[in-house]
């Protein structure tokens, strides 16, 4: 199993704190932190689903939700804006700051300097990690497009538009 080039990772963390980093596909890749439209989208969403998912308050509970968490997918670090893990695959806290077990959900708010590479790089590394929900938020177009990861790919499971 490869693991992150530490070369790559120094190049990583020598980013200055006003951008966020990823290595996808052998390559750093650096992107400003997010512009007002999509904070305000992250914590939307965050605070509509912490409560029953995580906290298990007015909902199903079982979940572990993270804002912006530094996922390590073998030598892949990817920093999706929300991701949750089950409780029986994380059932204890973690307490280093990278996680190196894949999410069983992710959701990646589009923005014009994210929207290809969230909906084509790291779409592909989420499937080849075995991430079985993605969910893309365009907070211009106001849209939620929901995939669930099949045998046969990503199978888009419903679009949604303005309020629905």
């Amino acid at each position: 199993m490869a693991t992150v080039d530490p070369a790559l990772y120094r190049r990583l963390e020598a980013l200055p704190e006003t951008q966020i980093g990823e290595i996808l596909r052998g390559d750093v890749v650096a992107s400003p932190r997010p512009a007002p439209r999509h904070a305000k989208a992250i914590i939307a969403l965050g605070n509509k689903i912490y409560d029953p998912y995580d906290q298990g308050q007015g909902g199903p509970g079982g979940w572990r939700i993270f804002s912006e968490p530094e996922v390590h997918l073998r030598s892949e670090v990817v920093v999706p804006d929300l991701a949750g893990w089950r409780r029986e695959r994380m059932p204890d806290f973690p307490e280093a700051a990278a996680i190196d077990l894949p999410p069983d959900w992710v959701c990646e708010i589009l923005s014009p300097n994210s929207k290809r590479r969230d909906r084509v790089i790291k779409r592909a590394i989420y499937a080849e990690h075995g991430v079985s929900f993605l969910w893309f938020i365009d907070p211009v177009e106001r849209m939620l497009d929901v995939l669930e990861l099949t045998e046969q790919g990503w199978l888009i499971d419903a679009i949604y538009a303005e309020n629905e």
